[in-house]
């Protein structure tokens, strides 16, 4: 009869922590096994087996949860597991975004032998990639050559003769522009032929990489995915004299190539599946662009170019070879700089136009004269997006399709910009009203070296602009713009339990709404006075919430924009509206947010 009990056993499979799964065991123990097992105390060896299964059981189901949980995007908390999943969707991790800025550059300059004006010999060429730094060590490479012969150039009198009073050195002051972290050069040896070979870069935070080169003189091009196969090459314009553009694009077919995988902070560099010489790295145009089956004529369809990289192959993966591979590396930590903050020169690479013909001693003082000033804020670097964000913009991607059409795919795009032209923070686009044409107005706003919003630089809103020019409909016209920011301070009333300690409760509700308006807003994004109510009644020790009020932090270190708190707020007075082009900020939380409790 026992058996037959057994045989229809109840179970239940809604039981799965601690307590429930010992629960159950116990009534199997008591019902099943009333003889073999009658102490269940807390003490008995019964009691320390029902602990054991239903520890194991918890576990497992703890694991079995977090399991199913990461391996869906709406469910994933896991960032690594979000960007895995998003990979699937189109999405690619940028890395960490370099900064750009425009520096200040000096050269002492020997005068000429009238006294009139620095030597013209002696001008030098700051070549692109000399290296500077702050005192900090952040280091940051010229990305241009800086002519301090250029007209324009500021030209004062450091040093005079003290007898005739006639100067003998003059101060060039030239302007650059800089982008965070320094170029490495690296070998790396292959072996023989392996499929699909992935070669990982020894160092981190690689922003980007500048060349892949093997041991025979082979280039290797980086692709966005391995089934592509045209390039756009910049080829010298010959003709420069007469139509003053001096490099040319020019599409060009590829069979060495790679793709770029990023794994936390490092890369490493994936290939193909093709072997050197062999014959269908890239498929006959013949086969793939005219339907040949017999017949004297063919179908008038639309070519596709992507055809062509109809093979097996890839492209030809390196092997039994040395690979150079030149890439740059931004600063592991944080590269915003504030004003004056870049003042180093580190390594200067000088050209002189006529260098044999110099004096050795009055070039070296030249070198050594270089002095360099950011007079504006060096920004680009912004605090990674959360995990909800991530999710956001993987849900964006998809739908994108690598075209601009929608708000969304607009701002998606931006956020997707390779991170070697720079990171904005937020990112809104609207229609411009004033406009009769399709005028779109791009608001974009970046984050300084304290976390605090910025207006964005020239620099990298022309890299946006050339990146969206990618995608955007033909029609489209965009203004790349500042919003407004607005800072806003926080009072509030609140009364506490009895008993309760004020302070605590007070410091309570001061760090909870710290920890609520740290993430930053996005532009034109409402302020919930409603829900600051709500935050602060869940705060322990707080029995009711008496006052809520917003305020205008202008002047100082504040923005001067002046926001009508009055003439924004909701009918209910639940929330505060704020314009599409603007955004708000709580820029020192632990002054601008004030309370009092009773």
């Amino acid at each position: 009869m026992a058996d037959e009990n057994k045989k229809i056993l109840p179970i239940d499979y809604t039981k799965r922590d601690f307590a429930g799964i010992k629960e159950e065991l116990t009534q199997v123990a008591e019902r099943f096994y009333p003889e073999s097992f009658q102490d269940f105390s807390e003490a008995s060896f019964g009691s320390m087996l029902l602990d054991a299964v239903a520890y194991v059981g918890d576990q497992m189901s703890l694991y079995l949860d977090y399991n199913v949980n990461e391996s869906f995007l709406d469910t994933a908390q896991q960032k690594s597991n979000i960007l895995r999943l998003g990979k699937s969707l189109g999405y690619k991790d940028k890395g960490m975004p370099s900064t750009f800025g425009q520096v200040a550059l000096f050269a002492m300059v020997p005068a000429s032998t009238t006294g009139m004006g620095p030597d013209t010999d002696y001008l030098p060429i700051l070549k692109r990639g000399s290296t500077l730094s702050t005192k900090s060590g952040l280091k940051f490479t010229l990305i241009e050559n800086v002519d301090f012969a250029a007209i324009g150039n500021s030209v004062v009198v450091a040093q005079t003769n003290s007898q005739t009073g006639t100067p003998t050195q003059y101060a060039i002051k030239a302007y650059g522009n800089v982008v965070s972290g320094n170029f490495v050069r690296k070998e790396i040896l292959i072996g023989g032929f392996q499929k699909f070979l992935k070669v990982r870069i020894p160092a981190g935070n690689v922003s980007e990489i500048i060349s892949v080169t093997d041991s025979e003189g082979h280039e290797y091009f980086e692709v966005d995915y391995l089934s592509q196969d045209i390039v756009f090459k910049e080829i010298q314009n010959k003709n420069f004299k007469n139509d003053n553009v001096p490099s040319i694009l020019k599409p060009t077919l590829v069979s060495r190539k790679f793709t770029t995988l990023r794994d936390n902070a490092f890369v490493t560099l994936q290939f193909g599946s093709g072997k050197t010489g062999a014959t269908n790295v890239v498929a006959d145009p013949q086969s793939v662009a005219v339907d040949v089956f017999g017949k004297d004529y063919v179908t008038d369809t639309t070519f596709d170019p992507s055809r062509l990289s109809e093979n097996e192959s890839l492209g030809i993966v390196p092997s039994n070879t040395t690979l150079t591979v030149v890439y740059r590396t931004t600063n592991p930590s944080r590269s915003n700089v504030a004003v004056g903050g870049l003042n180093k020169v580190m390594s200067p690479d000088v050209l002189f136009t006529d260098r044999p013909s110099l004096s050795n001693a009055k070039v070296n003082t030249i070198t050594t004269s270089f002095e360099v000033i950011n007079e504006r804020p060096i920004v680009g670097d912004t605090s990674p997006p959360t995990a909800e964000e991530t999710k956001r913009r993987i849900y964006d991607t998809f739908p994108t399709q690598n075209r601009a059409v929608t708000q969304a795919d607009y701002e998606n795009l931006v956020y997707r910009m390779p991170a070697k032209f720079g990171s904005i923070k937020r990112v809104s686009i609207q229609r411009d009203p004033d406009s009769q044409k399709r005028n779109l107005n791009l608001y974009v706003i970046s984050e300084d070296v304290y976390g605090n919003l910025i207006e964005t630089n020239s620099t990298i809103k022309n890299n946006i602009k050339t990146w969206l020019n990618n995608y955007r409909m033909i029609n489209d016209t965009i203004d790349i713009m500042d919003p407004y920011i607005v800072n806003l301070g926080i009072d509030f009333v609140v009364k506490s339990n009895q008993g309760a300690d004020k302070f605590e409760v007070l410091n309570g509700c001061i760090n909870t709404l710290t920890a609520k308006f740290k993430q930053k807003h996005f532009i034109g994004e409402s302020i919930s006075i409603s829900e600051i109510y709500n935050i602060l009644g869940k705060v322990t020790g707080v029995l009711d919430v008496q006052k809520v009020q917003l305020n205008n932090k202008i002047g100082g270190s504040y923005a001067d924009t002046n926001l009508d708190i009055r003439k924004n707020l909701s009918p209910d007075g639940g929330s505060l509206v704020i314009p599409k082009n603007v955004i708000v900020e709580i820029k020192f939380p632990t002054s601008d947010i004030k309370g009092k409790i009773k």
